[in-house]
């Protein structure tokens, strides 16, 4: 993720290079360094360093690299012909490269030739079987024509190769729930939260699939998970705090004519209430009625 001060930097250099006040090439680094997609911006000034002879010249070996970045943004942008032109010079300059050939494989994607970029990904994956960018580029194809199905198979087949690859389990899960396939779901988040503990998104949305899920010992761990978002979060997550009062107001439902051990203690949901009513008055006071009578219902 992109930092604020990181945001900050990439906003200003922006601005300067709009109106003229130089550092395009800077600018371009900056955008490739923190992997953000800012492609109308990229391909009118990197096309303005391309096109001019003493400018590009100026870059070196980073020419290609140039070349590479105006590509993708051009096809981005839809602007095949352009993306086209840099392939050609890239294929001129690496005839056997497998990187070029990728670009080209994205190439066809653009144009929507399905089947011949399926081919052309695949030809490159039995040459280098462990390059990622092309197992998601399948993953991307798979969901641009609607096959959620492949989709869902190209991400199991690459996370059996890179386990450790966050996004890719969070794509998953993501897709999962889109398909209120809740358990699989589940599964993914656990992965997430083993391997980036402290990530306050990973233990919230774990629990909203939990609460949905429902059931008494989903509803508890749910609970227990919300909680641990509040405290990532030093009490400041609103979403969470609510669904400590839902899961205390489900699982007294489902506790009704238990034993007195089975029911949970007041106070964390007090708290919680207490808490979500003090963040409703700071920040929106015209809808704390509506939040009152919300937490009147749930009884709590």
């Amino acid at each position: 993720m992109v930092s604020n001060t990181e945001e900050i930097q990439l906003n200003r250099l922006e601005n300067q290079v709009d109106n003229g006040g130089g550092g395009a090439w800077e600018y371009l680094c900056l955008v490739r360094k923190l992997k953000v997609r800012r492609s109308d911006k990229v391909l009118k000034h990197g096309l303005s360093i391309l096109n001019d002879p003493k400018k590009r010249s100026s870059l070196g070996p980073d020419e290609w690299t140039l070349y590479e970045q105006v590509a993708i943004a051009a096809m981005d942008c839809q602007c095949l012909d352009v993306a086209k032109d840099c392939l050609k010079v890239l294929q001129k300059r690496f005839p056997e490269s497998k990187r070029v050939g990728r670009l080209g494989a994205m190439l066809l994607e653009a144009k929507g030739s399905w089947e011949e970029a399926e081919k052309a990904y695949s030809s490159l994956l039995e040459d280098n079987p462990l390059d990622q960018v092309i197992h998601k580029r399948k993953v991307a194809i798979a969901k641009a024509q609607g096959n959620i199905s492949g989709a869902i198979e190209c991400l199991n087949k690459y996370l059996e190769i890179f386990m450790a690859d966050h996004d890719a389990w969070r794509e998953l899960a993501e897709i999962y729930v889109s398909l209120q396939m809740y358990k699989q779901a589940a599964f993914c988040y656990e992965e997430l939260i083993l391997s980036q503990p402290t990530v306050p998104l990973y233990h919230l949305a774990y629990a909203d699939v939990l609460y949905t899920l429902g059931g008494l010992e989903n509803l508890q761990t749910a609970k227990k998970y919300y909680a641990s978002t509040i405290d990532l979060t030093g009490g400041k997550n609103t979403r969470a705090l609510l669904g400590i009062c839902l899961c205390t107001s489900a699982i007294a439902q489902l506790s009704k004519g238990r034993n007195k051990e089975d029911k949970e203690s007041p106070e964390l949901q007090s708290l919680a209430a207490t808490a979500l009513e003090k963040d409703y008055k700071e920040r929106a006071p015209a809808k704390l009625g509506l939040l009152t009578s919300t937490l009147k219902t749930l009884k709590v």
